[in-house]
């Protein structure tokens, strides 16, 4: 039985990330959001995000996804070439309440996507290519990636309004 408590409380709370994002003006005068320092310039903001929300995988999803890894590894050495994603690219599962809350958010903005349900063949593929950790949602655009969910993060990797 408490087992049964544990992996509920683990799952309501989910598994949290941090990231930062560095926002810098360029020679050109545009907006750049990067995870990077800007170099040899000053960031004009430094957002850290930590503690967003996301939910975590189950125990047969991390199974599938590891097998996955080694074959992924296994072709690269072989000379393949790794998944580009062209589009804002969502990594969700119907299970999961943040990724519910990130498809709302990215609908309300307009923000055309691609997304990706880990429970499909095709889904899990694409995750392990990206790289994405242990949970969901994981938002990936222009070489960024944002794990959980939160509107601050989500504006900052593709902007306040589109």
């Amino acid at each position: 039985m408490r087992k049964i408590i544990f992996i509920a409380l683990f799952s309501v709370f989910g598994i949290t990330q941090a990231d930062t994002v560095y926002k810098s003006v360029g020679p050109d005068g545009k907006t750049i959001y990067s995870q990077d320092p800007p170099s040899g310039g000053q960031a004009a903001k430094k957002l850290s995000f930590t503690n967003l929300p996301s939910t975590p995988m189950p125990d047969s999803v991390l199974r599938y996804r590891d097998e996955l890894e080694k074959s992924m590894k296994k072709r690269l050495a072989d000379g393949a070439k790794p998944r580009e994603f062209v589009f804002p690219t969502l990594f969700t599962a119907q299970w999961c309440g943040y990724c519910r809350q990130a498809k709302a958010y990215l609908a309300e903005k307009k923000v055309r996507y691609q997304e990706y349900d880990i429970d499909t063949a095709d889904g899990m593929r694409a995750y392990v290519d990206s790289g994405s950790g242990r949970g969901v949602p994981v938002l990936l655009w222009k070489g960024q990636k944002v794990h959980g969910f939160s509107r601050a993060a989500y504006d900052a990797l593709i902007g306040p309004s589109r």
